[in-house]
């Protein structure tokens, strides 16, 4: 690759040309991958959305490639065509496809038995990681992040008899309702994409602010209504949004003098290192989620819950009530499939020999020597975009500074862009999360990955600016 000594004048971008090469790429996926759209017209006649998940309609060809076998960073679709994945299931595949060490040991764990409504021997080990890596005393499985964020909710409304729950703007906490809120017109709170409000009151039960908002998030918890606030504690759903100096200590101490909560999200943010964000940077949460990548694949969400915040519970739900014969465990979350013995075995595997401290370091340097690269790649043709790293992720924003929050980030979204650069990429053998432009590392990934999207982003770049200026 051989980059122009000097950088041009900024490149504009014509929406037509933008919208005629989009055409282009989407017109050659279809013709690469005649099996795939096949498949995905089949499923019309099976699944309400054509998949599995209606999820998967958000690949930007048009229809989602069926895969025949992934191991590592590398994926074959049904049309025998191999790709570098740097999406990973969108995290949950953070260890890497079919890792032997967890394949071994959920293949093992299944053939004793997969969920028992017991513990197992692994418990103990995985309870002690956990309180290591991460720092809080107290665990609880659940199914998903989004099951251990609505337990850690509905516990922070147990504990301070207070309904309402802060989020930021352009937030995703899973399946969480009174996560599906953004601001609206002049203010006001409205469903996040337009999501159905589910007979929910959220302008009872939700508030919304800004990230990075310092008086917004004082003000917000001053009339002392809010039981807890949901926070991822560097945004990544809406696009990669870094806090801001001095904003997350505004956060920790506004809400114990307000006497709100503090859940701290980490579902993304565990690709920040061993302990996550929250052990990097030393933060202090009253509860702490982590879901998908923990797993390796297999279906887990974890809780984590500070000693102060556990006696508080106590005092609510007795931890051993003396008169009971047994124990009352209706809490209002959890489920049989929660702690199951093929959960705790995957967790002990990815823990202990997967997302090692030896890992995250060959990931995070893989990571930032991409966003190195990619930022000189975009400079060098004159591009205004701006590359965002946290840890093992990084994304192209399409803003020329870093965004504070998400509506910065909506100034420079353009849908059509967006998607011409997921399918450009994918068809040249490269797949990124498709809801906006973010790559992880894993374990697997190599410098030959990062040298390949670094050659179909210069390819990608050169393409745009040379149509644009046609």
């Amino acid at each position: 690759m051989t980059l122009p000594t000097s950088p041009p004048a900024m490149t504009t971008l014509i929406p037509s040309t933008v919208r005629a090469m989009l055409d282009r790429e989407q017109a050659r996926f279809a013709i690469d991958h005649p099996a795939s759209r096949t498949s995905f017209e089949a499923g019309q006649r099976h699944y309400l959305y054509g998949a599995p998940s209606h999820w998967m309609r958000r690949w930007a060809g048009g229809f989602p490639l069926v895969v025949r076998a992934a191991q590592g960073t590398q994926l074959t679709c049904t049309d025998g065509l191999d790709y570098v994945d740097f999406c990973l299931g969108d995290t949950g595949g953070m260890c890497g496809h079919g890792h032997p060490a967890v394949t071994d040991a959920v293949a093992a764990q299944l053939a004793r038995g997969a969920t028992l409504m017991l513990p197992t021997e692994d418990a103990e080990w995985v309870g002690a990681e956990l309180t290591r890596r991460f720092g809080l005393p107290y665990w609880g499985f659940t199914t998903s992040a989004s099951d251990a964020n609505r337990a850690a909710i509905r516990m922070a409304r147990m504990v301070t008899g207070r309904d309402k729950v802060l989020v930021f703007n352009g937030c995703y906490h899973g399946s969480v309702e009174e996560a599906h809120v953004a601001i609206g017109e002049h203010g006001r709170i409205e469903m996040r994409n337009g999501i159905h409000p589910n007979a929910v009151d959220h302008a009872r039960v939700s508030r919304v602010i800004e990230f990075n908002d310092v008086p917004a998030l004082r003000a917000a918890l001053e009339p002392g209504d809010v039981a807890c606030v949901l926070a991822e504690p560097f945004m990544t759903n809406y696009g990669m949004i870094a806090p801001l100096p001095g904003f997350l200590d505004a956060l920790r101490e506004i809400t114990q003098r307000s006497g709100t909560l503090l859940v701290i999200d980490e579902t993304h943010t565990f690709s920040n290192g061993p302990g996550g964000y929250t052990a990097a940077h030393g933060l202090q949460p009253d509860f702490f989620v982590v879901g998908k990548a923990v797993g390796g694949g297999v279906p887990v969400g974890l809780y984590g819950v500070s000693e102060a915040v556990a006696q508080r519970m106590w005092k609510v739900v007795p931890k051993v009530n003396p008169t009971a014969v047994r124990q009352s465990a209706h809490l209002g979350f959890g489920g049989t499939l929660a702690g199951s013995a093929l959960q705790v075995a995957a967790v002990r595997a990815v823990l202990s020999k997967v997302l090692t401290d030896e890992a995250f370091d060959r990931m995070i340097t893989l990571a930032q020597g991409l966003a190195v690269r990619a930022r000189e790649v975009i400079a060098a043709h004159g591009l205004p975009w701006h590359v965002s790293q946290m840890g093992a992720r990084m994304e192209t924003m399409y803003t020329p500074e870093a965004p504070r929050n998400a509506s910065d980030v909506k100034e420079g979204r353009d849908g059509t862009l967006e998607s011409l650069l997921h399918v450009y990429f994918m068809n040249r053998g490269v797949l990124i999360t498709p809801f906006h432009s973010m790559l992880l590392m894993c374990p697997a990934s190599k410098q030959a990955d990062a040298d390949r999207y670094i050659d179909v982003l210069e390819s990608f770049c050169a393409d745009l600016v040379a149509q644009c200026s046609a």
